[in-house]
């Protein structure tokens, strides 16, 4: 290991590996790639699962085959990997400082870092359900590390609180290990997951979804023993009328996955309060120059593909920076997420000499059969779009380009629901 590199990457699941492809593949060869774990993949290495692949390869993998072909690139590369080291540090000067049963605590300077360590689960102390706390209360993603990697099967009568992706497809995985999964709680009045998980995991196993639908008490003393549901109302409230009681043993929280930035925030980065992740330019580039942020992160994303892409951009626009080849730097401005939509990326635009095309990604508040998006600066329209069937469970994306941005003062995103 050096003292310096050109480029440090923070994490070695799908987004820090697409990044580290991407800057090798445009110039940059001085490259660390940095992983907590004793291996390369991140979460895809529990994500047994097909679905994986298809935007990217064309075809249907698992997750741990997904990871193994970008690892396989980076070894084709000789890319520098440090495995079973935790970043403890990031320092605005963009020294990295790591802890390593090999190297102890040092400091390495890097010209640029690429932060892609991924994101959270909510726990229940974060949604405060009141009631006990025994044994058999679980992230989705903790039981699914549980069973995939340690072969540990958590419970044999099992209720799942949230719709989110993962919580569905455990729902499927212990349903095929032989428990019982009585239902799904979901508080809002759609879900949160995928369609396609909807059918596969719950509709394919007679699975009952409850929309509208939450938990509000945990009963058990050593181990979970029940637990209490109410529908909620139209401001999220528990109906009382409404209470039932469950007999279980397990209960999984699928109820939402946050980026985790503690890194560059505390060297300084600023935050974005609608995505608990970076405020970045279109570069994916925080407010640390060059210091950039990628993958779930930066967002929380639909789909591991989405992931890799967007994280092959920041590696090719931390590149661009290392090798100043980004042009003059004309203006900038700012972005603002108004009507109906809930966050919108990038924050602000960099218009370099070189600039001609800006990819925004947003979500919606609120499920729309269909809805125009009007992208305005101020009272000026600069452009209209129609979509359908939207819903905040999938991000869009929308691409302006041919336009002269040095026009516009800010670039606001509003959307409304059309017949």
């Amino acid at each position: 290991m050096n003292s310096e590199y050109d480029l440090i990457v923070i994490g070695g699941g799908s987004a820090g590996l697409a990044s580290a492809i991407s800057a090798f593949d445009n110039g940059v060869k001085s490259i660390l790639l940095i992983e907590k774990n004793k291996e390369l993949g991140g979460i895809l290495n529990q994500c047994i699962h097909n679905g994986f692949g298809l935007h990217t390869f064309k075809e249907e993998l698992t997750g741990p085959e997904y990871a193994f072909r970008y690892i396989e690139e980076v070894k084709k590369r000789n890319i520098e990997c440090l495995l079973d080291t935790l970043v403890i540090g990031v320092s605005p000067s963009k020294v990295v400082t790591i802890s390593s049963p090999k190297y102890g605590i040092t400091n390495i300077k890097a010209k640029a870092i690429v932060n892609a360590c991924g994101c959270n689960e909510r726990t229940y102390g974060q949604i405060m359900i009141p009631g006990d706390r025994p044994n058999g209360v679980f992230t989705a993603g903790l039981a699914q590390k549980y069973l995939n990697i340690d072969g540990y099967l958590v419970g044999k009568k099992v209720y799942i609180l949230g719709s989110g992706d993962i919580g569905l497809i455990m729902a499927r995985r212990m349903t095929l290990e032989g428990a019982k999964v009585i239902g799904v709680s979901e508080l809002m009045p759609y879900s949160n997951g995928l369609n396609r998980n909807i059918v596969q995991c719950l509709n394919d196993y007679d699975i009952p979804l409850h929309l509208s639908n939450t938990v509000t008490k945990i009963i058990g003393k050593e181990r979970l023993e029940a637990i209490e549901t109410c529908d909620v109302d139209e401001n999220l409230k528990p109906i009382l009328s409404t209470k039932k009681r469950i007999e279980c043993d397990t209960l999984l929280l699928s109820v939402g996955l946050y980026p985790f930035s503690p890194l560059i925030f505390n060297a300084g980065a600023s935050q974005y309060v609608k995505t608990k992740g970076a405020f970045v330019d279109q570069n994916l580039e925080t407010t640390l120059e060059g210091v950039f942020s990628c993958g779930n992160v930066l967002h929380v994303h639909d789909l591991v593909d989405f992931v890799s892409e967007e994280s092959a951009k920041a590696g090719k626009c931390a590149a661009d920076y290392i090798l100043n080849r980004r042009g003059k730097l004309n203006k900038t401005i700012y972005t603002n997420a108004l009507d109906n939509v809930s966050y919108l990326l990038p924050n602000m635009i960099k218009i370099y000499s070189n600039l001609e095309e800006v990819t925004f990604s947003f979500r919606v508040k609120k499920p729309m059969q269909k809805a125009t998006i009007f992208i305005k600066d101020g009272e000026k329209l600069i452009k209209k779009i129609t979509k359908f069937d939207l819903v905040p469970s999938e991000m869009v994306k929308v691409s302006l380009k041919n336009i002269n941005f040095l026009e516009y003062e800010e670039i606001d995103f509003l959307i409304e629901e059309t017949k």
